[in-house]
């Protein structure tokens, strides 16, 4: 397969290219398109070929979820059983933008989809081009991260094609997206709201809309072994070619672990990387030292996570260490990705 690549951002929207990627994707085509947290992979959602082409494309497990992504809300009709008011009031407070809503399913929305679930994952991007391109498509795309499954996210259309270029019919080069992390997915089917993976709307910002929310116990813990309700639940992600080990502790004693640790691969003949914050990027010694930003700018470190991750297999490096970020508010979201990352491999010092 040739992949098609055109560019629409915007300040230069592509709009013949646009009606093109929605041609692809009411074909049954897959189209890489992208959003406001990373690259979507998408498909008709409620084409149940187009949902195995996704998974195929990417390598995924068929259990693991695609959400479905729409351009109004009042789309979200067609998808679900019964909107709850707490959809509504969410909603209004952050749609279009990067939360993703469970609802129980439609008969419209096939198994292929939902991993096999009777519930549906929903979200409504900000984008301009994602938004220009679900309308294109038919209003209904589902949509997973633009990578081979297990691979950091793409957050520039580079990545995409580094996994995807022969495996889709077309990319959307959107330039660098703006937030870096995937969405925040909130389960509004049980008795209260739970949320499923962290993002950017927070845990605070929600409560500030719902009242009370739970927070799913795997968030910052390994999975069992049950079907994963939300995508990035259960199976290893974000992860680099390297392997990844997160120290965790006070400052000074993180940087003399990670530097006894970094020594000691190197010795072995280990190529080794730290990701490392703005204040300590200085103290490290490795083959490569990335500053993922300002240790209290949350928003930066997220926006600079996945990139520094690629970064790192682009140099080819096979040992790889990060301090440890705080849990409250965008911190959990990175600690989230961090520890699926790197498999639950963490050292506490």
């Amino acid at each position: 397969m040739k992949t098609r690549y055109i560019r629409s951002d915007a300040d230069t929207p592509n709009e013949e290219g646009i009606r093109q990627a929605g041609g692809i994707i009411r074909a049954g085509g897959l189209v890489a398109f992208p959003t406001e947290t990373v690259y979507g992979l998408g498909g008709d959602a409620l084409n149940k070929e187009s949902s195995r082409k996704i998974y195929e494309a990417k390598g995924r497990p068929s259990d693991n979820p695609l959400i479905v992504h729409i351009c109004r809300f009042s789309d979200m009709e067609k998808l679900v059983e019964r909107i709850p008011q707490a959809a509504y009031d969410l909603a209004e407070a952050f749609w279009p933008g990067p939360l993703t809503m469970i609802l129980p399913k439609s008969d419209a929305v096939p198994y292929e989809t939902t991993g096999g679930l009777d519930t549906v994952a929903v979200r409504f991007p900000s984008h301009p081009a994602a938004r220009a391109f679900i309308e294109a498509a038919g209003g209904y795309v589902a949509a997973p991260s633009a990578n081979r499954s297990g691979r950091p996210s793409p957050t520039t259309a580079k990545y995409v094609a580094e996994d995807m270029d022969g495996r889709i019919d077309m990319i959307i080069d959107g330039g660098e997206v703006g937030i870096g992390l995937e969405s925040t997915i909130v389960d509004l089917t049980g008795e209260m709201p739970m949320i499923l993976r962290p993002g950017y709307i927070t845990q605070e910002m929600l409560q500030n809309v719902l009242g009370e929310i739970a927070a799913d116990k795997t968030m910052l813990k390994e999975a069992a072994g049950a079907r994963p309700k939300a995508p990035g639940m259960k199976y290893r992600h974000y992860a680099p070619k390297g392997v990844l080990t997160i120290v965790e502790g006070n400052r000074d004693a993180v940087t003399q672990k990670i530097n006894e640790l970094a020594a000691q691969a190197s010795a072995a003949g280990e190529k080794v990387g730290v990701i490392a914050t703005r204040e300590t990027v200085d103290a490290y010694h490795a083959d490569c030292v990335k500053n993922i930003g300002p240790r209290a700018d949350e928003a930066a470190i997220a926006h600079n996570l996945y990139a520094v991750l690629r970064e790192f297999d682009d140099e080819e490096l096979t040992v790889l260490f990060s301090e440890a970020f705080d849990t409250a508010g965008m911190g959990q979201a990175i600690m989230n990705r961090l520890l699926k990352a790197a498999g639950h491999r963490v050292i506490r010092v």
